[in-house]
């Protein structure tokens, strides 16, 4: 969709689809930050602070997205003050979000990592069964991308969450138990 350093005019509301959120080191090197997939948005923190693109956006699949541009925003924010605070929720949750995945990469084990990402996935606090359902829609090597790690180490921690009966595989789905996960993601890393 675009590319770190471009100029930015609008945001983003994904409807539909999965957009990957990454950038690259001159060498060739990608870091990707998040998968964003509908209800996320993508592309506010330039048009907020008037810069260019800080990432890259890809799309991993089709998808269609609703465009906010600067100058509506703006007009938005003058008429509706409220809504300037639910911004600024909402970008404080994001930076409490990049905090924590910084933290989980440098020092929690693969196992809490990947743990962890499939509880922001599930995103069921309270669920109403052990064990939830989840369909992941991408790969495990942008999994690793994800969670810092190669792609055979993270086929290795779902091999140990596995073992450790957190979760079950079939294909794609995922029946993850939810309480085992939020233990293994909070247990101290090595």
């Amino acid at each position: 969709m675009f590319q770190r350093g471009d100029p930015a005019e609008e945001a983003f509301l994904i409807t539909a689809g999965q957009l990957r959120i990454s950038v690259c080191s001159a060498d060739g090197r990608e870091l990707a930050f998040r998968v964003a997939g509908p209800g996320d948005t993508v592309g506010e923190i330039a048009v907020l602070d008037e810069s260019r693109r800080s990432a890259d956006v890809t799309a991993l699949r089709p998808t269609d997205v609703l465009v906010l541009s600067r100058a509506d925003l703006r007009r938005l924010l003058a008429r509706r003050p409220e809504l300037a605070m639910g911004v600024i929720r909402f970008l404080c949750a994001r930076l409490r979000d990049t905090s924590e995945q910084l933290e989980a990469l440098a020092l929690q084990r693969i196992e809490a990592r990947l743990a962890s990402f499939l509880l922001r996935l599930l995103n069921t606090p309270n669920p109403t069964s052990p064990e939830v359902e989840l369909t992941i829609g991408i790969s495990q090597g942008e999994i690793a991308g994800l969670i810092g790690a190669s792609r055979p180490k993270v086929n290795q921690a779902f091999t140990a969450l596995e073992d450790q009966g957190a979760l079950r595989r079939h294909g794609k789905t995922l029946f993850c138990h939810v309480a085992l996960l939020a233990e293994i993601a909070g247990a101290p890393g090595s």
